[in-house]
């Protein structure tokens, strides 16, 4: 496996590094430092720490990667789209058209796997370096600077091996974790970089919740850090939150989303609606801040995400939210607007069969209204005329220069799914009063007429917040993982998809009696992993 990998310093071509005196951000060439001083001193390691930041959104950042599937650039509307949550309302230019087929991650040669599992185990391998290497030579972890690199090491080996165990094995509340197959566990520093049999699932659960209490502990006396690229020891209780949650523990996962979201509060209705674009709104606690000389372009996030953007992907495709969970919106609710319901059916390639014209759109009735409705919505938005529009179209993804290709944030992590893990995982607990009480502020902020008190039981409070997080996280990328650890199947009859666009991925039976949910090992680390066979893929 670590043959594949490169580390950072000498994979990447330049970095961000944010000064603490100045309110902007530079890029230094990663290649101005060699390997043998990237782990001199502490300056050199925020260095590679600011690789690791990069490196969770960049275009091609591992040897043997390609661009087309780029860091969480890519794997966070892919998971969306897989997960029957972001609806695609044509083939487009047929760039993730196999993902929502369900062929690319049951396919061990398919660049979706390969791409995954090596940019995570690049990350678990760049951490191991940090934590490692610097215990052997003595840094003090008093400083508060080292102290801050632990934090944000521990956390990112955390988040990565928590992302393969998810996606690569049986989910832990499903399947039998002491006896499960999970991923092979890398916890050495260089050569000779051979790998490691597969660990059971209970172990490495037991590695992620050390090394998310490890990050946690460091973060406690760390210097602060610059930006929200940086990872902090709010996100690293956020991570906590999460990683309880996939476990069954709830009241740990209550505990760690409250931790997580103090100090970032909820958006205001003029925020929530802005466009998600930028990691300065008040509730991104972890995100990539993308530097415009720096960006993916035509492999960022909002190429596949985002109305407005200039590339063919949305200009062909403008993407759907689920029909069943937006028209349960209630007009008090100002999430209402993050998707057009009639905006008209401009393409003539939409899978419906109803697109590009007034004729085949039920919702006009003459050409002059048809074309009206589109006009009103380029020009509200600022798509350009190529742009094609459709009934359901999200746009709550707005560019900050709309009808360009220019970059924006990417968002990790935001309170408001603290919010929504500390509501289920006290529903959980059988607390409904608890989870009323957290939903009752949730719920408040959004909605002018939110009544929380009316989900009276555990089963009535777990549908309400199955729904609350289609909607406020829509886009986001959990809805694929929500899936496993709830149990529950894919079924988008009433979606707004069309089942020959989706054919296998429009139906497909709950993950305790499917195991096409786990992903399949890449055949490249079966063959070169000595300690892997065939007998080992999933």
């Amino acid at each position: 496996m670590l043959r594949k990998i490169n580390l950072l310093i000498l994979g990447l071509l330049v970095m961000l590094i944010t000064s603490c005196e100045d309110d902007f951000l530079e890029t230094t060439p990663t290649d101005s430092i060699a390997e043998v001083e990237a782990f001199a001193n502490v300056d050199n390691m925020f260095l590679v720490l600011n690789g690791l930041h990069r490196v969770m959104y960049a275009q091609n950042p591992i040897s043997g990667g390609t661009s087309s599937r780029s860091g969480q650039s890519f794997y966070i509307p892919a998971l969306d789209a897989m997960g029957g949550q972001m609806i695609h309302s044509s083939p487009g230019n047929g760039w993730m058209r196999s993902e929502l087929r369900w062929l690319t991650h049951t396919n061990a040669n398919f660049t979706t796997v390969n791409n995954f599992w090596y940019m995570r185990y690049h990350i678990i391998a760049t951490s191991n370096n940090l934590i490692n290497l610097i215990e052997e030579k003595g840094f003090s972890e008093s400083d508060e600077d080292v102290r801050n690199i632990l934090g944000q090491a521990y956390a990112y080996r955390a988040w990565a091996y928590h992302q393969l165990i998810s996606t690569f094995a049986k989910g832990y509340l499903i399947g039998t974790p002491a006896t499960d197959a999970g991923v092979p566990l890398l916890l050495i520093t260089g050569a000779p970089y051979t790998s490691a049999p597969r660990s059971t699932v209970q172990v490495v659960y037991d590695q992620i919740n050390a090394d998310i209490a490890n990050s946690i502990s460091f973060f406690d006396g760390a210097s602060k850090p610059d930006n929200k690229s940086h990872l902090s020891i709010n996100a690293a209780q956020g991570l906590k939150a999460r990683i309880d949650l996939t476990q069954g523990k709830w009241q740990g996962a209550a505990d760690a989303a409250i931790a997580a979201r103090e100090g970032f509060p909820l958006l205001d209705e003029t925020k929530w609606l802005s466009g998600f674009n930028t990691v300065e709104l008040s509730e991104v606690i972890w995100g990539g801040t993308v530097i415009e000389a720096e960006s993916n372009f035509f492999q960022s996030l909002f190429y596949f995400i985002g109305p407005t953007f200039n590339g063919s992907q949305n200009r062909s495709n403008p993407k759907l939210i689920n029909k069943e969970v937006y028209d349960a919106i209630p007009s008090t609710d100002f999430r209402v607007n993050m998707a057009l319901p009639l905006a008209p059916n401009t393409n003539s390639s939409a899978s419906n069969g109803e697109g590009g014209s007034f004729e085949t759109d039920p919702n006009y009735t003459s050409a002059e209204e048809f074309f009206a409705a589109k006009t009103e919505v380029l020009e509200k938005y600022g798509m350009t005329s190529a742009h094609n529009t459709h009934p359901y179209m999200a746009v709550k993804f707005l560019q900050k220069n709309p009808g360009s290709i220019d970059p924006d944030d990417v968002l990790y992590m935001r309170s408001s799914e603290m919010y929504l893990i500390e509501a289920e995982a006290k529903a959980m607990l059988d607390d409904v009063t608890g989870a009323q009480a957290v939903l009752q502020v949730f719920g408040a902020s959004r909605d002018t007429a939110y009544d929380a008190s009316v989900y009276t039981s555990k089963e009535a409070l777990m549908a309400h917040i199955k729904w609350q997080r289609r909607v406020e996280l829509y886009g986001e990328g959990f809805s694929f993982h929500d899936h496993i650890r709830w149990d529950e199947g894919i079924d988008l009859t009433n979606s707004g998809a069309d089942d020959n666009l989706y054919r296998d991925g429009f139906i497909q039976e709950k993950p305790s009696l499917n195991d096409a949910w786990i992903w399949k090992i890449p055949q490249d680390e079966i063959d070169a992993n000595p300690n892997l066979t065939e007998a080992d893929q999933n």
